[in-house]
């Protein structure tokens, strides 16, 4: 019989293509700038609970009497549980959201603000930074955990760029304000600020933070709550980009050994470990450089941190965009997302051997801003290279694993450095010798990341394809190989 109303038909062609926008699409699209903009804040108060003692530590060096070697100790217990917490916590996130995963780890910092506004000592100074450290250990991959479920795989290169800019914009804001409270004030002031801006932080996150559409599938393959319902009752589901279909060739899950043991994400963590020197040496001893070394008053060495992180910011939003349009235009993963990773450590290595040859004024304050800022990109970067061979229900383990393997510098480098100066001739010969030391792991670093990020044919080995829509790398023709059993 003929349908009276052919247009009311179904078209073959269109049966189970996904929807056009539609408002509810705007309104997700809206949602997700939200989200993202409370994530650049938490990044935002994130750095600036850990620069603080930095900026603070010629007075409290002065007021407790503490040697090089005693402050870098109590900088480097700031990474006691870093590393550990991430790791726990990345294994935790397939089961807690991102939601009250994030809330917690902000009221857990506010928290550690405020030992030393009752006792200020060497014990509470370190009992603080040892909580701090491990809920901020966490921050960095979780925040981007639950930004990737707001944001489709080629759209998420700026998102990660501004999620990573948080630190930036801490120095470039933070750090002028908590000078101007350490000199007016006093350095307990700054610990009292940062307090109050991790309650605001939480009351804001606790009203409008929600986990996205793009999280990964359950355990038993049901799609999560944020996921349309499609289809009447007895009808067949149609796959949502929060639900990606499984099967040959698309894995849920690998196993953790053969995922940490491939080359992009080896070279991911090899990238994050570099960037990650430089920058928990500029936090714990860049301030005191400035004012010991060049002379500057604590206004003046704010303003130059403050430039750096100018610096790293531009950097961060012109070359995350620019991974995108390669992307789009078909210029695979490793030269677009991974080989900048190695540049830029590179970069920074060779600038940092300058700073310990360099005489002059001058090329000291045009080497600083290379040393410590051009790392600054690899952070979104090396998050976007291990993502594209992780399964999207495994990627917040990985990036845990990843985030405190690359970033043991914290626990390594600020003591290090300060037993360098208490060990050299002089303060200056003591910077040397840490400037040289730094530029040769960091170049080590960089020599890896630019050999081991290969994310296709890393992909096409473990037969992780693409997990779905906004997940990994596209699959090739005629899909990936099925994994090894």
């Amino acid at each position: 019989m003929v349908n009276p109303n052919p247009r009311s038909a179904p078209r073959p062609d269109t049966a189970g293509a996904p929807p056009g926008p539609t408002r509810d699409t705007r309104f997700d699209r809206r949602r997700a700038w939200l989200v993202a903009a409370l994530i650049v804040a938490f990044m935002l108060i994130n750095h600036a609970d850990k620069a603080v003692l930095g900026l603070a530590a010629v007075p409290i060096m002065d007021e407790l009497h503490l040697s090089n070697s005693t402050y870098g100790l109590v900088s480097s217990s700031f990474a006691l549980l870093f590393s550990l917490s991430g790791l726990v916590v990345g294994f935790l996130s397939a089961r807690i959201s991102s939601r009250m995963l994030l809330l917690t780890l902000a009221a857990v910092w506010a928290l550690a603000q405020l030992p030393v506004l009752v006792v200020a000592s060497v014990p509470t100074l370190v009992a603080g930074r040892v909580l701090l450290g491990a809920a901020e250990g966490p921050a960095a991959p979780m925040s981007m955990h639950a930004l990737y479920k707001w944001f489709p795989e080629d759209r998420r290169g700026l998102p990660s760029a501004l999620q990573i800019s948080g630190a930036a914009l801490a120095t470039l804001i933070a750090t002028p304000v908590l000078t101007w409270l350490i000199t007016a004030f006093g350095w307990r002031s700054a610990f009292a600020a940062l307090a109050v801006a991790g309650v605001v932080w939480c009351l804001l996150w606790w009203r409008a933070g929600h986990d996205g559409p793009y999280g990964h599938r359950s355990a038993h393959g049901a799609a999560p709550a944020s996921a349309p319902a499609s289809g009447a009752a007895g009808a067949s589901a149609t796959p949502s980009a929060s639900a990606p279909a499984s099967g040959p060739g698309r894995p849920d899950r690998l196993p953790y050994r053969r995922l940490l043991l491939t080359g992009t994400v080896v070279g991911s963590i090899a990238g994050a470990f570099g960037a990650s020197w430089a920058l928990s040496l500029s936090q714990a001893w860049l301030p005191a450089y400035l004012r010991t070394q060049l002379g500057m008053s604590p206004g003046r060495a704010a303003a130059l941190i403050s430039g750096v992180s100018a610096f790293s910011f531009v950097l961060l939003l012109a070359v995350s965009p620019m991974v995108d349009a390669l992307r789009r235009r078909g210029v695979s993963s490793r030269w677009a997302a991974g080989a900048p990773q190695g540049i830029a450590v590179a970069v920074a290595a060779l600038a940092m051997a300058g700073l310990a040859v360099a005489e002059g004024r001058m090329p000291l304050l045009v080497l600083i801003p290379l040393a410590f800022g051009a790392h600054a990109i690899t952070f979104p970067l090396h998050y976007m290279t291990a993502a594209a061979v992780v399964p999207s229900a495994q990627r917040g383990a990985v990036f845990g694993i990843v985030a405190a393997t690359g970033t043991l510098p914290g626990l390594i480098a600020p003591y290090l450095t300060g037993h360098l100066l208490d060990a050299a001739s002089s303060p200056a010969a003591g910077y040397t010798r840490a400037f040289l030391l730094s530029a040769a792991v960091m170049l080590v670093c960089a020599v890896v990341a630019l050999v081991a990020i290969r994310p296709e044919r890393d992909a096409r080995r473990l037969g992780a394809g693409r997990a779905g829509p906004g997940e990994g790398v596209p699959a090739q023709a005629g899909g990936s190989k099925p994994l090894a059993q």
